[in-house]
């Protein structure tokens, strides 16, 4: 018994008399490697994305250009008659004696050694790790990833009752020293150190003769730039925008960063004969995150190929 036709085969097609039109079969779709699949939900969604984080820097660089009247007579999100952007500039850094400069100044000094010295740990600890075999790493990495997990909010009431025993709270090492542990970090540079380093290439440095620390700084280091770079930009900016932990560990405001004492200055006016300074804490706000943007923008291409090293196996 013969099988019957399908519409598929060239019988059929044969078969098929004049009038018959035989039916067209779509052909698949073919995606170019060279032209990128387009996505409307995506770019709908990307677009919601860009607006969430460009919108409060564009009302943020507006208002920083009015007085302290024009933030309330006039749109949010567009300018007013008078332009005073120098003018609050010039009184953000003499307000108060000048105290913003000692903010900023602070915030520098925890910057340099909190997140440089994470950074530093950070490179040596994840080297260590993803290159040499002792006993207890497997349970040195359950407690890395442990800690990731933890927020830091968590460990603040700890960390605060641990350093008034000590005597350190009010102090900059109260600051300081809890910054300069980063899990997150530590992680990033065992990750990134095992895939960028080669175990051959430091095979090769010790039978020429290079002991531990040479190999480490001649070879070792130079491969280890972009994560360095990734590291160091993660903790600059936690540490950079930390308000929790100086909230509960400083009482002088000598020793305050920028984000505690613009929020100092913005919680004036909800005090009885409190100065109401909203245009200078917007000001000093701009002034705040530029050198971030300005960090991200000169090292941008050393923190893209950071994350994205270890993404291809060879």
């Amino acid at each position: 018994m013969s099988s019957p036709l399908t519409t598929d085969s060239p019988a059929a097609a044969k078969t098929s008399g004049p009038g018959t039109s035989a039916p067209r079969l779509r052909a698949p779709r073919r995606h170019s490697p060279g032209k990128p699949r387009r996505s409307v939900l995506l770019t709908v969604l990307t677009s919601l994305v860009v607006l969430y984080t460009v919108v409060p820097l564009i009302w943020l660089a507006i208002n920083a250009t009015k007085t302290q009247a024009g933030l309330a007579d006039s749109n949010g999100l567009w300018f007013s008659d008078d332009f005073a952007l120098w003018d609050n500039i010039r009184d953000t850094f003499t307000y108060d004696d000048g105290v913003f400069s000692r903010w900023l100044l602070n915030t520098l000094l925890y910057v340099v050694l909190g997140a440089g010295g994470a950074t530093l740990l950070a490179v040596l600890g994840g080297y260590a790790l993803a290159k040499f075999d002792f006993p207890g790493k497997r349970g040195i990495f359950a407690v890395v990833i442990g800690a990731v997990a933890v927020p830091g909010t968590a460990l603040a009431v700890p960390t605060f009752l641990m350093f008034s025993k000590m005597g350190l709270t009010d102090t900059p090492w109260a600051v300081i020293i809890p910054s300069l542990v980063s899990p997150f970090g530590l992680y990033l540079m065992w990750v990134f150190a095992a895939e960028a380093i080669p175990t051959e290439l430091l095979e090769a440095a010790r039978i020429d003769g290079a002991g531990e620390a040479r190999t480490f700084f001649t070879v070792a280091l130079p491969l280890l730039a972009p994560g360095i770079v990734t590291v160091l930009l993660f903790t600059t900016v936690a540490t950079w925008n930390n308000y929790f932990l100086p909230l509960i560990m400083l009482k002088d405001s000598d020793w305050y960063p920028l984000t505690l004492g613009l929020s100092v200055w913005n919680s004036q006016a909800e005090t009885i004969g409190g100065d109401v300074i909203f245009n200078l804490v917007i000001t000093g706000s701009l002034l705040t995150i530029m050198p971030l943007i300005a960090a991200f923008l000169l090292l941008q291409k050393y923190w893209q190929s950071g994350l994205a090293a270890g993404s291809v196996k060879e």
